[in-house]
């Protein structure tokens, strides 16, 4: 019987160089995978991005840890809602090594994240994924995410998310 080492989600400290190696290490498998950029990251990104997401004054880090192994990230920002006038942890990357998917990882990230905007009184998590992602979607389904759809606009569709380039 083979059973799969204890898996612990831990908030990531970006002081502490073992997590800095960990959130590189599952960012840049995460920009290599199919669904994220296609390719490592740029050295120039792996030289600035913990300085980055330090200073970055919302940055949030779950990190899935099997042993001293990282095995999953989840990467947020917390925002605002103004029409609710509270907080609202956004999703920005999230990434489970491809070795270890379906073994539950993707949901204690996902739980732990949950949990934290819970109890910082959020009022929603928010997050974008692919469209052809299936694997991710129906996860993220399971979860309770769904395309946003406002009671106020029923006939106008869902939101899509847009951004536009600035470099």
């Amino acid at each position: 019987m083979c059973r799969m080492a204890t898996i612990d989600i831990v908030t990531a400290n970006l002081a502490n160089p073992a997590h800095q190696r960990a959130v590189v290490t599952m960012l840049d498998a995460y920009s290599a995978d199919p669904m994220g950029a296609q390719q490592p990251l740029s050295e120039d990104t792996r030289a600035n991005l913990i300085d980055g997401l330090r200073r970055h004054p919302t940055t949030l880090i779950f990190l899935a840890m099997q042993s001293d192994q990282p095995s999953g990230i989840a990467v947020c920002f917390r925002g605002f809602s103004t029409f609710a006038a509270k907080p609202l942890l956004n999703v920005h990357d999230f990434y489970v090594d491809t070795k270890l998917r379906g073994r539950g990882i993707g949901r204690l990230l996902l739980d732990a994240v949950e949990r934290n905007a819970r109890n910082t009184g959020c009022c929603k998590l928010t997050l974008e994924v692919q469209e052809n992602n299936r694997h991710a979607r129906s996860m993220y389904a399971k979860f309770g995410f769904a395309q946003v759809v406002y009671p106020a606009d029923a006939h106008g569709g869902g939101s899509l998310f847009m951004s536009k380039r600035l470099s």
